[in-house]
């Protein structure tokens, strides 16, 4: 059985960073594309950024030079460092993945998906 755990939320001040991380279990990690989505309240979930099996990356415009994806396939973990934290970083960020290393950030991309872990920014 497949697994993604999300850890690392939480509340933090503008300006400040969290770094998020997502477990992996249940299937070989390597061979697999993984990505962060987000969803803020009455908005749809979108993709922030994705790294392949050898660390191709790609990010959404708005997190470029603030987000850093990366993965550890020796602990079957995914992370999101994310820095310079603003009001508009509120959501309940997901990880996810899927097979291949073609680099996506559409939702149909993937088919494995954590419970999500909530990451507040306040003024």
């Amino acid at each position: 059985q497949v697994q993604l755990v999300e850890s690392g939320g939480g509340s933090v001040q503008a300006g400040g960073s969290l770094r998020l991380s997502c477990t992996v279990s249940g299937l070989t990690f390597t061979p697999y594309r993984l990505a962060w989505f987000r969803q803020a309240p009455g908005k749809e979930r979108e993709g922030v950024a994705t790294i392949t099996g050898p660390s191709s990356t790609m990010y959404t415009d708005s997190v470029k030079g603030r987000f850093t994806i990366s993965r550890d396939n020796g602990k079957n973990t995914l992370y999101l460092q994310m820095n310079y934290l603003g009001l508009e970083d509120t959501a309940v960020y997901y990880c996810a993945a899927a097979y291949g290393w073609d680099l996506s950030l559409r939702i149909g991309s993937y088919n494995y998906w954590g419970q999500g872990t909530q990451v507040t920014v306040s003024s």
